[in-house]
């Protein structure tokens, strides 16, 4: 199985990336999914707060990989020959995932600061934030558990500052070169 990471800032166009690919069939597991699911079992809303609270947590309590490992079951259940797993946030889920696949690749994607905060003003997601400096705050602490680690590892990077247009040529065009 190939295994296909994503990395990348919030609303720097890695969901887009996801769903391109789940367009093309490729299975698609969003590491985020994993804190949504613990935080509607604790019958919290998703808010940024509430997310942001319980990813530390569980990395605090599980250590740094922890939403990697609990990311593995769920990337082998796909049983797919190719598989894509969306919103790594640091250096040690790397390091999880290529100790875990033989095959694993890593794409960083990019976007100036002000086109992601537009993008967030754009789709209003509960756990957007709401002006600059809260959005200053998710990037560092983002940043704080090895995004920017993470981004360093990745074997090829997207700069998304261009259209939806282009961007998606160069996703297809990525996800076809490995096989999709």
């Amino acid at each position: 199985m190939k295994v296909i990471g994503v990395v990348g800032l919030p609303a720097s166009g890695k969901g887009e990336f996801s769903r391109i690919a789940g367009d093309m069939g490729i299975p698609v597991v969003v590491m985020g999914d994993v804190i949504r699911d613990v935080i509607t079992d604790r019958g919290l809303p998703p808010t940024d707060e509430n997310l942001g609270a319980m990813s530390r947590e569980l990395r605090k309590e599980y250590g740094p990989a922890a939403i990697a490992e609990r990311c593995i079951p769920r990337i082998n259940a796909q049983g797919a020959p190719l598989v894509l797993v969306d919103g790594i946030r640091s250096d040690a889920e790397v390091a999880v995932f290529r100790d875990a696949f033989e095959n694993f690749t890593l794409i960083g994607v990019e976007a100036p600061f002000e086109i992601r905060f537009q993008r967030l003003n754009d789709r209003k997601r509960s756990d957007d934030p709401a002006d600059e400096e809260s959005m200053l705050a998710r990037d560092a602490r983002e940043l704080g558990w090895g995004l920017g680690r993470a981004l360093e590892m990745a074997d090829s990077t997207i700069r998304n500052e261009g259209s939806m247009q282009e961007f998606r040529q160069e996703v297809i065009a990525i996800l076809e070169g490995m096989g999709a």
